[in-house]
């Protein structure tokens, strides 16, 4: 029981060997986090089209949830752009432009995400995130980071700007273009040019000041904190508020009461598959931050129990007041270079910023909407991966245009629609490289035990026998490509009586597989050639051996090849002369 507990509540397991210097890691970092994500949780509740105040929400409860069943020692879970964006495309046709409407529904989608995710958890279903292949979200990521960015431009300008693709959020855009307010656009263009250079240049800047290059990547993080004081003292002092300059206004003090959301049947029915996606997005994009820094410092990762922490952390957001939530890779980077040691980190940071809003909230009355959307925008800069798209294309055109389509259908039509190509393309390219897998005519490198591709390697043959190395699980999808393979071979080897398929690199055969294998054997036993397997894998073998199939195999099945060769080797090999390589 204690074990069970143990696996279910990671914190049982660190939380024994919790010491006071652990604390003041934790604390420390806490601080530092507190200042990062307070910019960023009013900017991404913005992003989603929510009240500012949500974002802090949503940066409180969830954090807790998360670190209750979190393998992650230093993940940070909160607001994040592009799960922000998805939420905001997903709930605005709903609301029609009501903000209470729209606050309701993003609760109920947060909800679901949670249920979803937790469920998936508990049935041990971490393993769905290899369902979308790595350039698949590249391309995902990269669109819904050019619409993150599009989507900004009608704060900066101060005018509306609604859509949820690039046509709909361009055309808004220059419909309203003329009301454009100027002040409004130097605030955000200075914010964000501060942003991207402070980026650029504050860490070599400290370093050459004689900071550590540790300290100076720290501080380099705080810089949105620095644009929102400049920017803010700015525009109190100026009264630019009255000049047209949006400020946040007025943010509620305390926290929202405990309560869940309004649910009716037709929304459930509406947020179901969006939710799920986005339930997808949130466990991919936090499972790959997570492994990247469990790699980092030497741990490991359960996804099963980051499914269930990031599922409570949307629950808990919901009834919280807040949004869908995932790991932040900037946030999870801050505090782990702050020295960030468990999830005690993540709890006290909720402390803070639970206590900023109950009783500093007016402290950010005068900050521009503009500095809000200069920090997104900054933001979403960092998801465009140019160079995954450029290595992807180099290495594998399939994969480059599965990249390339899942960005402008991104782009061009929205998130959902875009991640559901994603999807689609990921399942559909795997189809179709195991659709036609890799059959070679295989011979004996001389002297050896060892069988290698005869089109790459001077190897022994003979003209009665021939060896075809499989080289892929057979399923459904590439059985009838398997029969016509081995009907090619046998036409270009018409003395053969003896024909071996090596099964070293075939870990499952399916019912359709099987039942080709079966047509295999009787039309190659009709021709007067013996069907053989080799090297086939224990638990190949032990589905096959309750099958009519092997009652009916014309030949043997070899424990090894070399064994089948020896055995069936019966005339003085050929030397076939082939191009050495040092490939298989």
């Amino acid at each position: 029981m204690n074990d069970r507990l143990s696996r279910l509540f990671p914190p049982q397991v660190w939380l024994k060997r919790y010491r006071r210097t652990t604390l003041i890691q934790d604390a420390i970092a806490a601080v530092l986090m507190t200042i990062l994500v307070i910019p960023q949780s009013l900017a991404y509740a913005m992003l989603a089209g929510l009240p500012p105040e949500t974002g802090l929400y949503a940066s409180i409860l969830p954090v807790i949830g998360y670190a209750l069943f979190a393998s992650s020692h230093t993940m940070a879970v909160g607001p994040v752009a592009l799960i922000a964006l998805m939420s905001a495309t997903t709930v605005a046709p709903l609301s029609n432009g009501d903000p209470a409407v729209a606050l309701g529904t993003s609760l109920t989608l947060a909800l679901l995400c949670g249920l979803y995710l937790f469920a998936m958890g508990i049935a041990r279903l971490g393993f769905i995130a290899n369902f979308i292949s790595h350039p698949v979200i590249s391309g995902f990521i990269s669109g819904s980071a050019v619409l993150i960015i599009l989507s900004q431009l009608g704060t900066l300008l101060a005018i509306p700007a609604s859509g949820a693709n690039l046509p709909d959020i361009m055309g808004s855009i220059l419909t309203h273009l003329e009301r454009f307010n100027a002040l409004t656009l130097l605030i955000g263009v200075a914010a964000l040019i501060m942003l991207l250079a402070g980026r650029r240049h504050t860490q070599p800047l400290l370093i050459r000041l004689g900071l550590g290059e540790s300290a100076a990547g720290l501080l380099q993080r705080l810089v949105p904190m620095v644009a929102v004081l400049v920017t803010t003292v700015a525009t109190a002092s100026a009264g630019l508020g009255d000049a047209g300059v949006a400020v946040v206004g007025v943010l509620p003090q305390g926290l929202p009461g405990l309560t869940l959301p309004s649910v009716n049947l037709a929304m459930l029915e509406t947020l179901a598959v969006p939710a799920f996606l986005i339930s997808l997005v949130i466990f991919v994009e936090s499972a790959s931050i997570a492994h990247r820094m469990a790699a980092r410092r030497g741990e490991r990762i359960d996804p099963d129990q980051e499914l269930m922490g990031l599922g409570a952390a949307n629950v808990l957001t919901a009834v919280s007041g807040g949004f869908a939530v995932a790991g932040g890779f900037s946030r999870t980077v801050v505090n782990d270079q702050a020295g960030a040691q468990t999830q005690v980190a993540g709890v006290l940071t909720a402390v803070g910023i639970g206590l900023v809003t109950v009783f500093f909230t007016d402290l950010f009355h005068y900050l521009p909407k503009a500095t809000l959307a200069a920090i997104i925008i900054a933001a979403a800069v960092t998801l465009i991966d140019t160079r995954s798209a450029r290595d992807t294309w180099r290495y594998s055109r399939q994969d480059g245009l599965a990249l390339l389509a899942t960005f402008l259908l991104t782009v061009f039509a929205g998130v959902i629609p875009g991640i559901l190509t994603g999807v689609a393309l990921s399942l559909l390219l795997y189809l179709y490289r195991t659709s036609k897998p890799h059959i070679a005519v295989v011979g004996r490198l001389p002297g050896t035990e060892h069988f290698r591709n005869e089109q790459r390697y001077a190897v022994e043959t003979n003209q009665q026998l021939i060896i075809l190395r499989v080289d892929e699980a057979l399923y459904f999808a590439n059985a009838r490509y398997l029969e016509d393979r081995i009907s090619e071979a046998l036409r270009d080897h018409p003395a053969v009586t003896d024909c071996i398929l090596m099964c070293s690199g075939v870990n499952m055969i399916d019912a359709s597989a099987l039942e080709t294998l079966e047509a295999i054997n009787t039309r190659l036993d009709g021709a007067g050639v013996r069907l053989h397997l080799s090297e086939v894998k224990g638990p190949v073998m032990d589905r096959l051996e309750t099958t009519p199939f092997m009652r009916h195999l014309s030949g043997r099945v070899f424990l090894s090849t070399f064994d089948a060769w020896q055995s069936l080797n019966t005339i003085s090999p050929d030397t076939t002369a082939a191009n050495n390589s040092c490939f298989l």
